[in-house]
């Protein structure tokens, strides 16, 4: 069986250098879906919903493609914090994550109408932030400029500096893509990887 076309329902750059990785032709296109949360929805649940509805979205456009939808919600308890957009709002969400534990939910859903079937999961990633101080805090958005990143934080860079560890079962999923979820879920539609 020859493989069927890959789509990544996404327009980020660091879904699809993760994506990349696994040297499978695909193509990214935007998914085109309301991110924004249900009331009373917890993080975790918008995260997978969210991955659902933009693989689901591509599948319609393309039904013989395997679709590939990912979410990620930050949340400091209950409190989500999105992607900050600008320096002000970067700085406030590190203020308030210093020396708290930050959740990171990356959901998945891989998907094809022709076949019907269709994949998710979530990984969880847990990242305890140092006590920061303001000018650190400053410091690093000035350096980092982390303005589409959910948290504010870029372990894969800088922002490792921030955090006193990390707890996650796919070290992926915080750059926001969980390939061995990915990597999974690709097997099991035919893909063939190393």
């Amino acid at each position: 069986m020859s493989q069927r076309r890959l789509i990544l329902a996404s327009t980020s750059p660091y879904r699809r250098e993760l994506l990349g990785r696994l040297r499978i032709a695909f193509d990214a296109r935007p998914p085109g879906t309301d991110e924004s949360a249900r009331a009373g929805e917890a993080p975790r649940d918008t995260a997978l919903r969210l991955a659902r509805e933009k693989s689901a979205a591509l599948q319609a456009a393309d039904p013989e493609a395997v679709v590939i939808g990912s979410d990620q919600v930050a949340a400091l308890g209950e409190l989500r914090l999105g992607k900050p957009g600008g320096r002000d709002r970067a700085i406030a969400q590190l203020e308030q994550a210093s020396g708290r534990t930050v959740e990171f939910h990356t959901a998945v859903c891989v998907g094809c109408a022709a076949t019907g079937r269709q994949e998710a999961g979530v990984d969880t990633t847990r990242v305890r932030f140092r006590v920061l101080t303001r000018s650190a805090i400053e410091r690093y958005v000035d350096a980092e400029q982390p303005f589409d990143c959910a948290g504010s934080a870029k372990a894969e860079a800088l922002g490792i500096a921030l955090v006193e560890c990390i707890e996650s079962s796919d070290p992926t999923a915080l750059i926001g893509l969980p390939l061995i979820l990915v990597t999974t879920a690709l097997t099991a539609h035919g893909f063939v990887l190393p």
